[in-house]
Order: structure tokens, then sequence, then C-alpha cells
């Protein structure tokens, strides 16, 4: 089955064969706005798309009508619930874009040119914050800066993994057309493998120097992971306040494992740094109330209410009004419902700044109107398409479920949390319950297959990679290891054409 990830593509048939495909679906939209609409207000020609204006995730009134209670940040997660057959797919994942020439990330301006040249050539909608370009959007899909830079693509809710292959391909291909001539290239890897926190340039977006500010106050390791740092999550839906808790157990106590299993950062500023994932250990060292295994997913009084508690406690960060974003010091959300939030009082929140709120929460897993797996480092093509597999295979299949809550049920938090600790450095050879981490993995991978067989659509082909890594032991960070002592001469160099997409 490799060979479905090493057979020629051509442009062209990626990009139909991913329209197609999204066409059968009536729930998926190519455009946010239709083509029609262009033609009737005449701007439908390549270069003049239209330009959408940066704000809160979900458009919302500016002000509350209304004071929100605390049903009402429970009824958010509620209507997050769906039925089985309306689950879908959706996969993120960032990438570094450096230069051919001297292997340096790439400046803003690099960047600016880059987003352009991909509104342009392929008719996307560009986001800005005053004059400056911040990402692209089409329909569901969206291109995103991270702060030091990384491009994310964040995909549309899809029905199958095939759909995703098709979509990551056809977001590779459009990237890499514009990069490569520019001479630039993207680096699959979980952590920047060669420049310092000091060599990495900075995206001028609002936001993120309001959130460097805050995680200053936690020294260097507070900013590295939002300026070094590259993973791939999928989101996933659930149908039920009960099945949200199955769920984010069985997630949460697997989190470990996955950073285990596609463990991809090895390199620090041009050396082995000692980790598997580096990326995994400084995502850890952050502001530890917003970060972690989120132990109380394992209490009996765990639901939604729980996690609106959790949430409500963590320091805000910033609110959006008049399309600006507004430093809140650190202030209590709780606080915020009051309208004592001193940023702006008198004032109280919307639905759009609790959402604005949850995405500065960065657990092992995150609730919204859906649970996102963040566990996993950023990789190659094979193992963007692996990580989708694995929680699919197990999360939306009942039996491979509740195998995973069968083996976790005297796995105690200090047990996994102890594990979170150790995996980072040993990875698969990480000790567990009387038995190596890789065993574990054994029983899970094939529980993540048998899930997507029940499935009847031929996706367990993308747990190969995992399978690979699971027979071998050998980890994509185990792999660059062994080139970089033996193959490559210590040289890290070579690590940005042995990982370039």
């Amino acid at each position: 089955m490799e060979l479905i990830y090493q057979k020629w593509i051509s442009r062209s048939m990626v990009l139909e064969k991913v329209e197609s495909t999204l066409k059968e679906d009536s729930t998926f939209n190519l455009s946010s706005i239709s083509y029609d609409h262009y033609l009737h207000k005449g701007r439908c020609r390549r270069g003049h798309r239209v330009i959408v204006a940066s704000g809160p995730a979900t458009e919302a009134p500016v002000f509350a009508t209304k004071p929100l209670k605390k049903d009402d940040l429970i009824h958010y997660f509620v209507s997050g619930c769906k039925p089985k057959q309306k689950w879908r797919i959706g996969t993120e994942h960032e990438k570094f874009g450096f230069e051919f020439e001297t292997l340096h990330p790439i400046n803003y301006k690099q960047i600016t040119s880059l987003l352009n040249g991909i509104a342009l050539r392929f008719d996307w909608d560009k986001i800005m914050e005053g004059d400056n370009i911040i990402g692209l959007k089409k329909g569901k899909q969206s291109i995103s800066l991270e702060p030091g830079g990384q491009l994310e693509l964040s995909g549309m809710p899809l029905k199958t993994l095939h759909q995703t292959y098709d979509e990551i391909n056809s977001h590779l291909y459009q990237a890499k057309t514009v990069a490569e001539e520019m001479g630039i290239g993207f680096l699959g890897l979980g952590f920047q493998p060669k420049w310092r926190v000091e060599d990495i340039p900075r995206v001028p977006k609002v936001r993120y120097n309001i959130m460097q500010n805050y995680f200053h106050n936690f020294g260097l390791p507070g900013i590295e992971p939002l300026l070094m740092t590259c993973s791939v999550q999928v989101n996933l839906d659930f149908s039920s306040e009960a099945d949200m808790i199955k769920k984010m157990r069985a997630s949460i106590a697997l989190q470990p494992l996955a950073a285990a299993l596609f463990a991809n950062s090895p390199f620090t500023e041009g050396i082995s740094n000692g980790y598997r994932s580096i990326r995994s250990h400084k995502v850890d060292q952050l502001d530890k109330c917003r970060t972690g295994m989120i132990p109380f997913v394992f209490y009996d009084t765990f639901g939604f209410e729980q996690y609106v508690d959790y949430a409500l406690d963590v320091p805000m960060m910033f609110v959006y009004r008049n399309n600006k974003y507004i430093d809140c010091g650190g202030m209590s959300f709780r606080d915020f419902m009051a309208g004592k939030l001193p940023a702006i009082p008198g004032q109280v929140p919307t639905l759009s700044d609790w959402e604005n709120h949850l995405t500065t929460i960065f657990p092992e897993v995150r609730l919204k109107r859906y649970m996102e797996m963040r566990g996993a480092d950023g990789g190659p093509l094979n193992m963007l398409c692996a990580l989708p597999a694995f929680w699919v295979g197990l999360l939306y299949d009942e039996v491979s479920l509740h195998n995973v809550l069968d083996m976790i049920a005297d796995w105690t938090p200090e047990d996994m949390q102890n594990m979170r600790n150790k995996v980072p450095i040993t990875g698969l050879r990480t000790p567990f319950h009387g038995r190596m981490l890789l065993h574990v993995a054994e029983d899970v991978l094939k529980w993540a297959k048998d899930g997507l067989d029940r499935r009847c659509l031929n996706e367990s082909i993308f747990l190969d990679p995992l399978k690979e890594v699971v027979t071998t032991g050998s980890t994509p960070a185990d792999k660059l290891l062994k080139m970089y002592n033996k193959k490559w001469g210590n040289n890290i160099d070579h690590v940005f054409r042995e990982c370039c997409y």
C-alpha cells in the first residue's frame, strides 16, 4: 500500500478530484461566497478577490444584548452534539517555510508574497489585519499564520480520510507551486531544527503580540512553543454529553501514545537535543493552568459544565472590539461576565468572546463544539494522513472506543501524567504498566485498523506508516537520528532536504 504515497498525482488531477469529491456532498461549499455573487458584482477576476476583514472566529454583535449566563456557555458545547451520520473529520497541519539557498526561516515580506501568490493563482480570499495579509480563506478551508510564520492549513469538515488525503495534496501542490518559484520550501518537522528563537521572524498579528507578551512571563520556554513548533491535529465530533465524555477520556489517556508514535522533533539549534519530541516537552512547559492532561476529565462529575468551570478559571488574554484586540492582562472570564473587566469596564461578553477565549486554552485535547486532538508532531505527508486515521478508527467506532476505555479503566491520572512526562524523551520505549509503550501501541493500532475497516471505506491503508513504526519500533525521530549520526555526519543541514515536502 506504500504506493499510494509514492505514485505521482498530476496537479490537475489532484485539484479536480478534491473539487468533484466535495461537490458530491451538499453540506460542503467550495467557496464562502458563490461565484455567481462575484459575477453579479463584476469582481470575479483573478487577482481581484474580495478582501475579508480579520475578526473573531464567528461573527457576532460587538456588544452583548443581554448578559451571558453559565447555562449559555454550557449550551455552547451542547450545540455541538451531532448524530453519527453528520460526524466529520477536520485536519489541521503546520509547516515551516525556509529559503532553499540559506535554509533560514522565511520572513514576513516573503510570507506576504507567498500568500498573495496563492490567492492570485488559486482564487483564495485574503484575510487582512489593517494593511497586513495574515491568511487566506476559501469556503470552510483557511490558511493561517502561526506566530513564527509557520503556515497552517485548517481543512474542511470532510466525510472520509480519502477526502482528507486529497485536500492535503491539493494544498501542498498550491503552496509549493508558488513557493518554489520564490526559492522557498516547506519543512515537515515538529520543532525548528537549526535556528535559535532569536532568529525566527515574527508575524505582525496583534493577537500574537498579546500572547507573546503574556507568555514572556514564563521565560524563554513560554514563547518557544509559539514560534518554534509545528503539529498536526484532527478535529472530531460527538453525539451527546455521554459520548463526549467517553471520547475525551479515551483521547486524553492516549495522547502520550500519539506523541510517541508521531515523535518527529529530535533537533534543536543544529544538534541532537536528547528528545524524540522536543515539541511535546516544550508545550508541557507552558502555563500549567491552560495546558496538560486535564485530569478532571476522569472524575465522575465530568461533563460540559465541568469543562466550562475549567475554562472560566483560565486567565484571559484578550477581547476583540471594534476590529481591535485588547489586552486583558490575565483577568478572569468570570469577571468579564459580571461586567468587571478593567480593559472594557461595564461590558459583558458575547459567545464570540467565549469562542475566542477557548482558542487560548491548550490542553492535550481541547473541547469546542468538537474535540481537537493536539498531541502529535508535524511530519511528512503520510503521517499527516495517519493522524486522522488513527483517531477516527478509535473514536468513531463503538467497539474500538470501548476497547480503549476497558484498557485504561485502571490507569490513574498519575499514571498518565508520568507517561506524558517520559514520552518526549523515551518515546515508544517508555515503560508503562509492566510493559513498554510499544506493546500498548500494538494493541491500540489494531483497534484503530478494525474501527476503520468497519467503516467499509478502505481507509485503513492510511495507517500503514504507523504499522511500520510499530513493527520496527522506529519513529520518524528515530529514523532522523540514525541518519544524523551516520549518513549526515552530524550535519543538520541535510534535514531540510530529507523533510522537505
